[in-house]
């Protein structure tokens, strides 16, 4: 069977669209949300004529993916090709609004995701299957690949810890498609609301050689510095480096690969990694390399930088753990130069919260950098910590598995 996302399957199949005809539609998407032929799906579904789109919304980065930074706000616009009112929820507001909400009687949500609880998207479903509850408006999820796959890995969010950034008590990599994530937020969250999964046709997670990215579709950036496949799967520890000084990348061709900065010595890194738990190492290789930002962390300052590599023939993706990975560089750094200023001040207002280290936002709790700051914290002890969370969300999922 050839693949199909949702997007395709409602395009192609009449019978899945009739339920909507009549209804008013929003659609909420990205620039990844795109068919097979790379035809967007604003475009796509404004063609179909039996049906009504009234309106469009964007998520962080918006519609057009436009916004290059983190905590870069769209504006709301009339889209120019179709007139429908486009409503940012990365912008005034990141819930919608009862005016957003009575411009549809169906949201379609349309969202490439990257597997990870800190991506926005994530919670910006969580907002709308909110705002829908008890509300007799409908929420269809057109379902996509989890490029990142099956594999779950990191530190469950801890209660009070909620943000834009971390939605609910899910670890760092959750292994489930955004339709699937819907499917749990329901159950968590109790919310009486119409939902539903347009899902994908021939979809299998566990494949090789894309392992929840099927090899055969376009990559499209679902936001400006997701570039790659490899960025995917690294991201769920690379994502990490925004709590910290070290450069992840931005303001060069592979962010959210690699870290670095102007005074720290690459190979050492590496050299303690490996000597302190080189099975945290498995399914990826490691390289050192030199950088120099054109934007953002150091910029224009030459930077000595490791760069993961997951692909390639020596990736194993049942071995591959992005997050330790990450964990342990931070922990090595810690060790070589145990006075290193790593992470970013509460003056940096992440996401917008207030008085909290941003390292600690990302995790959903101060649990990992204590590990990486306390001298006498061995490996063991943040896995004595982690794999009873990651074992808990593999079981608390299986329920909502689709494929």
């Amino acid at each position: 069977m050839s693949f199909q996302t949702g997007l395709d399957r409602l395009l192609a199949d009449p019978a899945l669209r009739k339920p909507l005809a009549g209804k008013r539609i929003c659609l909420l998407a990205h620039p990844a949300s795109v068919t097979a032929d790379l035809t967007h799906a604003l475009d796509a579904l404004a063609a179909c004529k039996d049906l009504h789109l009234s309106a469009a919304m964007g998520p962080q980065h918006g519609l057009r993916g436009d916004k290059q930074d983190n905590m870069m706000e769209s504006p709301d616009y009339d889209d120019p090709v179709h007139g429908v009112p486009v409503f940012s929820l990365y912008g005034e507001v990141r819930r919608p609004t009862v005016q957003m909400m009575d411009s549809a009687d169906v949201f379609l949500v349309d969202l490439q995701d990257l597997g990870c609880r800190i991506y926005t998207f994530v919670t910006t479903l969580l907002y709308l299957l909110e705002a829908a509850a008890g509300t007799g408006k409908s929420v269809w999820v057109l379902d996509r690949p989890n490029p990142a796959g099956r594999p779950v890995e990191g530190l469950t969010l801890r209660a009070g810890w909620e943000s834009f950034v971390g939605a609910g008590p899910m670890p760092m990599r959750h292994g489930l498609t955004m339709g699937e994530l819907g499917h749990w937020f329901i159950a968590h969250f109790g919310l009486d609301v119409d939902y539903r999964v347009i899902a994908m046709d021939g979809y299998d997670p566990q494949a090789a050689p894309g392992f929840g990215w099927p090899t055969e579709r376009f990559w499209v950036n679902p936001s400006p510095n997701a570039p790659n496949l490899n960025m995917a799967r690294c991201y769920a520890g690379t994502v990490m480096l925004e709590g910290a000084t070290l450069s992840e990348g931005r303001g060069t061709t592979r962010p959210l690969e690699l870290f670095g900065a102007p005074d720290i010595d690459a190979r050492a890194i590496i050299a303690d990694m490996r000597a302190l738990v080189p099975d945290w190492l498995e399914g990826c290789i490691l390289r050192d390399c030199w950088f120099e930002p054109t934007f953002h962390k150091h910029v224009r300052t030459l930077c000595a930088g490791v760069h993961i590599h997951a692909d390639g023939p020596n990736y194993e993706h049942e071995r591959f753990k992005p997050w330790r990975v990450q964990a342990l560089a931070f922990k090595a750094i810690r060790r070589l130069w145990p006075d290193y200023p790593l992470w970013r001040g509460t003056d940096f207002k992440y996401e917008y919260t207030d008085d909290v280290l941003a390292i600690d936002v990302i995790n959903g709790s101060s649990l990992l950098r204590e590990w990486v700051d306390d001298a006498a914290a061995l490996p063991g002890d943040l896995d004595a910590l982690t794999r009873p969370d990651e074992a808990a969300w593999a079981e608390e999922r299986a329920a909502h598995l689709l494929y």
